[in-house]
């Protein structure tokens, strides 16, 4: 069993910078991918952010595209999410998922197999 925590959520201004951490522990692969998703009030749950864990390769919403950039430490199995510039609309709950080899497009929520409990982002105008 895998297990995500998240941390690092909470209310800024916008124009202002959070940063979330998700710490994976359990049985993992290091071909994965992390991914970060929101949802906010009344919409689906979106894709944000993944990055490929022995490769580096990161990939990005049009939404956050040159505002937010996740990285990887593998020594601690960390993924991270710097999020700047924070808009009204990024408030959202924020998840942190693992997709498992051969699991489908990064991109898609079916390919993610274990999620984080969330964590709230709230960014005032």
């Amino acid at each position: 069993q895998v297990q995500l925590v998240e941390s690092g959520g909470g209310l800024v201004q916008a124009g202002g910078s959070l940063r979330l951490s998700c710490a994976a522990s359990g049985r993992t692969f290091n071909n994965y991918v992390m991914g970060w998703f929101r949802q906010a009030p009344g919409k689906e749950r979106e894709f944000v952010a993944a990055i490929s864990w022995i490769f580096g390769s990161a990939y990005y919403a049009d939404s956050v595209k040159g505002r937010f950039t996740i990285s990887r430490d593998n020594a601690k199995n960390t993924v991270y999410l710097q999020m700047n510039s924070l808009k009204p609309e990024d408030t959202a709950v924020y998840y942190c998922a693992m997709a498992n080899p051969g699991g489908g497009s990064l991109y898609s929520r079916p390919a993610y197999n274990y999620w984080g409990q969330g964590t709230q982002v709230t960014v005032s105008s």
